[in-house]
């Protein structure tokens, strides 16, 4: 729904602005006298209070609905540990580390998605310490359910090494091939099943957020995650800015037509939101201004296209 609410309200807004201005009902709005922007500005409320409630479905009950799935599935008997490994998000399901993986092939050999791109590995060293930290461009593991681990094959990478005359500090090792060994935390017993980004509030992940960062760990996925849930629910409002003088002004009833005009926003602006959630992610841009940056183009577009059609 955060997806679809917001293409809803594009598509319908092209579909009812422009058959009225395909039959002149617009021109006969404006012959009386009456600004069109009268007529747009209840579009562009009902907009905002889309945005509105977009928000409290987002920061509740999405997350809500995503971490009731997850523990469904635990329940239901998945106590498979590579099941953690979800890439784009934080994964602290090994004792004493954390990882992050930016994606999961599959194996060609094994068929099995164990192929990690981009790997960070977290090793915190307790209070007042630096954080260990391992970064390779790729990495392999194999799961030892019996011993609740897991051995991973890191290469082309970097990782810090304690000095031996100095614990509190590291040198910088650059390696080719580097293994280690993950102890998985007991999938049998009871705790409560970690959260992920998806499963977070608001306040939630601002929680994670001060963590991570006390503990010397890059945050941007998780400060990327959080802008993403307002600038998606600002969508609606955003698409309705730029729906309503565009359909005035194209002056197309045909179905089809804004059908296509509809897919074609939809493209642009989801290409847009995938593009700079890269940027952020990969640390070219802040995740504040990466994830509002669509919805910046796009509110100037209709702003824009707006006042021309009020003025002309």
């Amino acid at each position: 729904m955060t997806y679809t609410i917001p293409i809803a309200v594009l598509s319908a807004t092209l579909l009812s602005l422009g058959r009225l201005s395909s039959d002149n009902e617009i021109l006969a709005i404006r012959s009386s006298g009456i600004n069109i922007f009268k007529v747009i500005f209840p579009l562009l409320v009902s907009g905002l209070v889309l945005s509105l409630f977009l928000i409290i479905m987002n920061d509740r009950i999405i997350p809500k609905a995503h971490y009731a799935s997850r523990k469904t599935l635990v329940e239901i008997g998945l106590k498979n540990p590579t099941a953690a490994l979800e890439p784009g998000t934080f994964i602290d399901s090994f004792q004493n580390y954390v990882l992050f993986v930016y994606s999961i092939e599959r194996n060609k050999q094994t068929k099995e998605r164990n192929i990690l791109n981009n790997v960070r590995i977290y090793e915190p060293q307790g209070k007042d310490k630096p954080t260990r930290t391992i970064v390779a461009k790729r990495g392999e593991f194999v799961s030892i359910p019996e011993k609740k681990t897991v051995k991973l094959k890191l290469t082309n990478g970097t990782s810090d090494e304690p000095d031996p005359n100095n614990p509190g500090e590291f040198f910088k090792l650059n390696f080719k091939t580097y293994y280690i060994t993950l102890t998985l935390d007991n999938p049998d017993d009871k705790r409560e099943v970690e959260k992920k980004p998806k499963d977070m509030t608001i306040k939630e992940l601002k929680k994670q957020i001060h963590e991570y960062s006390a503990q010397a760990i890059d945050t941007a996925p998780l400060v990327t995650h959080l802008h993403q849930k307002l600038a998606l629910a600002f969508s609606s409002f955003i698409f309705m800015l730029v729906a309503a003088p565009l359909a005035v002004i194209t002056h197309r009833r045909e179905k089809t037509m804004n059908f296509g005009l509809a897919f074609l926003i939809v493209i642009a602006y989801y290409l847009l939101l995938i593009g700079f959630e890269s940027l952020s992610l990969q640390g070219y841009l802040s995740p504040a201004i990466s994830m509002w940056m669509p919805n910046i183009i796009f509110g100037t577009i209709g702003s824009f296209l707006m006042l021309k059609l009020c003025v002309s």
